[in-house]
């Protein structure tokens, strides 16, 4: 069992038309490298005429991962099915910068689940245009960058805000109640690498106090999307959806509540999908294979 554990493992994910072999192509040759197949999971779309596959394998732990050798030797066969593909190994930390406002709660539940390990990432900067959450970040030794802004001060707000980013080399961009929105430029530059998280309640309920306006209407459904972020505003591509029934019994601020649990786990979800390579864009939606 401990061999096992020491054992590096990768992560190879593909997409390509479907056609027979698919499967095949990939676990033939792991099996014929010596590779023994962890997690697998596939899918083939019959509307688009697409098939997606992940692949989670290991190596016998005393030979050497060579990779270029590894990525020369798939190509060949990748090629014949016309595959694009990705070729991920672990142990390695997705470097994750978080941008928040004020509301608290989802900072908090991504910070306790890298803290404790849960999340096996790294964060080495939170962004926020408010000052309020500068304390919890130098409790976890995080940079804090205070990034004030307005309509006049925006795009040299965001600037900085992508100077950071490129800076800290990061793999992915959190959006964590950011109350803010991205412009069109900022969009494009975090295309497939930014996770932004709201409640389920747009577009019915737009504006301040959405909460009170869905007591007033007698909600039955409270629940949160995490999406990645795209030029349409809280319409890119959906990663991961919460949601749980209430009733009468529940006050505006019991629906609050309600709401950011659910946000907290749907954002994490979201994040711990991506970080494991989970994901494949697939036109304005995903595909995921969750555990």
């Amino acid at each position: 069992m401990s061999d096992i554990k020491a054992a590096q493992t990768h992560i190879i994910t593909a997409d390509c038309p479907s056609r027979p072999g698919t499967v095949d192509v990939v676990t033939r040759f792991l099996y014929e490298q010596g590779f023994y197949i962890n997690e697998i999971h596939s899918f083939d779309d019959t509307a688009e005429n697409r098939f997606f596959i992940r692949i989670e394998f290991r190596a016998d732990t005393a030979t050497a991962f060579n990779r270029e050798a590894f990525c020369q030797q798939f190509e060949q066969r990748a090629n014949e099915f016309e595959m694009q593909w990705q070729l991920a190994s672990t142990p390695y930390k997705s470097k994750v910068v978080i941008m928040v406002s004020k509301h608290d709660h989802c900072l908090n539940d991504l910070l306790y689940r890298y803290r404790t390990g849960d999340l096996d990432i790294e964060i080495p900067a939170i962004i926020s245009n408010h000052p309020d959450l500068e304390e919890l970040a130098k409790w976890h030794g995080i940079p804090y960058y205070h990034l004030p802004i307005s309509k006049e001060t925006k795009p040299e707000q965001e600037a900085k805000v992508w100077q950071i980013i490129q800076d800290c080399q990061a793999d992915l961009v959190v959006l964590a109640r950011y109350m803010q929105v991205l412009s069109s430029d900022m969009c494009k530059k975090l295309a497939g690498r930014a996770i932004n998280i709201h409640h389920s309640l747009l577009p019915g309920f737009k504006g301040a106090r959405p909460y009170y306006q869905a007591y007033d209407r007698g909600i039955k459904l409270v629940g949160a999307t995490a999406h990645y972020v795209s030029d349409d505003l809280d319409e890119g591509p959906i990663i991961s959806q919460g949601v749980e029934t209430v009733d009468h019994c529940y006050y505006p601020q019991d629906l609050a509540a309600k709401g950011r649990d659910i946000e907290c786990l749907t954002l994490s979800r979201a994040v711990r999908c991506h970080i494991e390579h989970r994901i494949f864009m697939h036109g304005k939606k995903t595909v995921v294979f969750a555990k």
